[in-house]
């Protein structure tokens, strides 16, 4: 089979791939490089260098993908809220550029990164199913849900076939330090360098925290699936206690409290019984998660 990547020098897309590949596919990567890096990318993979924004169709006609893999976006929450511009421009506009190539050449079915944090905003039943109330937030969170029914209208007019993958909080080796859309990374990257980790309010907002590994594993099932999956594993672990597991593995790290930022959601959790009744679930514990992060984060 063959499949084509966006944003598979960064973060999760790279880690797809490399799961495409061990399990024999043919794949093409589509990255501006703008968050990822050449350090991500596997070197079996065919390798372009543009931005979702710009033409691709001689991309797609030479390399006739039967799966996509969308993940290029512009990631980071609080940036979405300062500039919505770009950020419609990128996750809206680029993936609708995406999406209109995938219909021209008739891909089989485009699997689509979207958000279980941002689509679902101030929603106490937690965990979150797939059918909650979708109220987002943010632009950002606008725009995940507006790909989604893109995919939907795409679906019922032209025949693409889709799954959206709304992912709980990724971390991982590879993951970028910079913005909010990685925490731990972020925290980590401080604490190794004895800078100092902002948490915002009291700490105890909770997010569900699944490894990278995991999401690669949902997103390679997925080619055998169709609709939407959460992605998370239901667990609800504080920024308090993310950082004290981190500080326990150290041996350091020093933390200070500022003002809480407005419109930050407290708790969130994603039910994950859909995905589990289609043979996935996460293999990776936080503890055991944490600890390859650590290792790959201090080889570097």
């Amino acid at each position: 089979m063959k499949a084509l990547v966006t944003g598979g020098a960064g973060f999760i897309g790279s880690w797809i791939v490399d799961d495409l590949i061990e399990q024999g596919h043919e794949v093409a990567i589509i990255d501006n490089l703008s968050s990822g890096s050449e350090r991500n990318l596997n070197n079996r993979a065919i390798f372009y260098e543009r931005d979702i924004r710009s033409d691709l169709s001689d991309i797609f006609e030479k390399e006739e993908p039967k799966n996509v893999f969308h993940l290029a976006a512009q990631v980071n929450l609080r940036e979405s809220l300062k500039n919505p511009i770009n950020d419609a421009g990128i996750n809206i506009l680029g993936s609708l550029n995406v999406i209109n190539e995938c219909i021209n050449i008739g891909v089989n079915k485009i699997i689509f990164s979207s958000s279980g944090g941002a689509i679902y905003g101030r929603n106490g039943r937690l965990p979150l199913k797939e059918g909650e109330a979708e109220i987002p937030e943010s632009p950002y969170g606008i725009a995940k849900l507006s790909i989604e029914h893109y995919l939907r209208v795409a679906k019922n007019v032209s025949g693409l076939d889709y799954v959206a993958l709304r992912y709980a909080n990724v971390y991982g080796p590879r993951q970028n330090h910079v913005g909010e859309a990685g925490v731990i990374a972020l925290f980590l990257n401080r604490i190794l360098n004895d800078k100092v980790c902002t948490i915002f309010g009291s700490g105890e907002q909770t997010r569900d925290y699944v490894y990278v590994k995991d999401v690669a594993k949902a997103n390679t099932l997925a080619l055998d699936l169709s609709g939407t999956y959460n992605v998370g594993t239901g667990i609800e672990i504080s920024v308090n206690e993310m950082f004290d597991e981190l500080f326990k593995r150290l041996g350091k790290g020093i933390s200070m409290r500022v003002e809480k930022i407005p419109g930050e959601l407290m708790r969130n959790s994603l039910d994950n019984s859909k995905l589990r009744s289609e043979g996935w679930e996460p293999e990776y514990s936080f503890e055991k998660g944490l600890d390859e992060t650590i290792e790959s984060f201090k080889k570097l």
